[in-house]
Formats: structure tokens, C-alpha cells, sequence
């Protein structure tokens, strides 16, 4: 669904662009140095310096003195990645510990636009799943959310699901309907909404809440839905 670059991957990692482009060429070349990397980019000597000095400090390159010449060697991707996880790790837990008493207020409705930011927030959701889950999309989104799923699976949450193509999720309760097309649905321990369009070609927008009202008209949408599709299993099956 989403096409992403080697250079976008390490920018995850934080790098900039110019240093994950240095970080490649580093990576296909060896050794080298400031003028050879600026050589090999296109990048201006100074910035090629620049970025090569931040990427020491961020772990992605070793200096290597030779004489009076100094070179740079790239970090092992897999190795620069777990350190960069660890200390992220580290930091969450000093945040943990340390973030201010955060003011009460009242739960509205939040827009959350782009396709990765939708995805980690249904993730987020169904993480903190504390009884019942009700998941509305297609199988193909169904996917994305296989770890999650298998997770609520093994604490005994409810898991009912609601999608447009067989697929078999133990301790599930799945429902086959019609076409869910973009359109994803989530309500979590009957609290929380999230709602809207997912995917290639959309909108990638969609609607997150805990309003009661709005949880409870959303539930009742699904609601019968549901009951319309086990009317129709029970005609299969007669």
C-alpha cells in the first residue's frame, strides 16, 4: 500500500535526508572521505562535512584517522537501528517517569489525517483494549493489524469483526459483508470511535472520539449491520 525508500526508512531513525543519502553511499562504498562522499552525492563539501560529523554523533558513521587523513565508515545498519531503538526506549521511560500531571478535560472529536497516522492510532486503540473490540474494514486492512489482533487473542478480549472477505481470526467472531471499500470502524470497550476512510487513494482522513453520543450512534450502526448478516448466515444455513 505505501512505497517508501531506503532514505525514508532511515529517516525514521533520524537522519535527515542529506544524511541518510550520505549513510547509502557510505554503505556502498567503504571508507571514505569528506571530499569523496561530497564527490559521490553531489553534496556540497561543507554540508558533506557537516552531515558527516552529525552522523557520528547519531551513531550512523565511524571516524577513522589515517595519517593526517580522516575518513568515515558507515555502522552496520542493523546495528546503528538497534541502538537507535534502545536509546528511544530509554528515552520513553525517562518521559514515562518524568512527563507533568496532564489536565482533565473533556474527550471532543479529532481529525487525524495521513495514512501512517491513522494506522498507528488504530494500533494505539487496540492496544488499550481493556474488554471488547468491534473492527470494521476490509481483510486486506485486516492485515495490517495481525500482531494486535493475535495480542488481544491471548489476554481473552472480545474481538468482533465485520469485513467484506472470509478470513479466520481464533477467538474472533467474524462477519462477511458487503464491500468495505476505504472505510474503516473501530469502537474500543465502547468508548471510543475512530472512523473514516484508510488507503491508497483516499482521503486518508478519519474521525477519532469519545463522545457518548457519538459512540453510541456509531455502535447502533454496526449493531445492525451485524444483526442484518446473521439474519442472512441463519438463511444460509436453513
Amino acid at each position: 500500500m505505501e512505497k517508501v525508500t531506503f532514505t525514508e526508512r532511515l529517516m525514521e531513525f533520524g537522519l535527515t535526508r542529506q544524511e541518510a543519502t550520505i549513510y547509502q553511499c557510505l554503505l556502498g562504498e567503504g571508507k571514505m572521505t569528506g571530499y569523496e562522499v561530497a564527490k559521490q552525492t553531489g553534496i556540497s563539501r561543507s554540508n558533506a562535512y557537516n552531515s558527516l560529523a552529525s552522523m557520528t554523533e547519531k551513531g550512523a558513521a565511524y571516524l577513522v584517522e589515517e595519517g593526517n587523513t580522516r575518513k568515515y565508515v558507515p555502522v552496520p545498519v542493523e546495528e546503528f537501528c538497534k541502538n537507535r531503538i534502545r536509546r528511544m526506549e530509554e528515552a520513553r521511560q525517562w518521559l514515562k517517569i518524568h512527563v507533568p500531571s496532564e489536565k482533565t478535560h473533556v474527550e471532543g472529536y479529532i481529525t487525524i489525517e495521513g495514512a501512517r497516522n491513522i494506522l498507528d492510532k488504530m494500533r494505539n486503540l487496540l492496544d488499550k483494549v481493556e474488554q471488547r473490540v468491534y473492527i470494521s474494514c476490509t481483510r486486506n486492512y485486516l492485515l495490517l493489524l495481525v500482531r494486535e489482533l493475535e495480542e488481544l487473542k491471548r489476554a481473552g478480549k472480545k474481538v468482533v469483526i465485520v469485513t467484506d472477505q472470509p478470513v479466520t481470526f481464533s477467538g474472533a467472531k467474524v462477519y462477511v459483508g458487503k464491500s468495505r471499500g476505504m472505510q474503516i470502524g473501530v469502537i474500543a470497550d465502547s468508548r471510543y470511535v475512530l472512523t473514516g476512510e484508510y488507503g491508497e487513494g483516499s482521503m486518508n482522513t478519519c474521525l477519532y472520539s469519545g463522545q457518548k453520543n457519538f459512540v453510541e450512534l456509531y455502535k447502533t450502526a454496526l449493531g445492525n449491520e451485524i444483526k442484518l448478516l446473521t439474519i442472512q448466515e441463519e438463511k444460509n444455513k436453513a
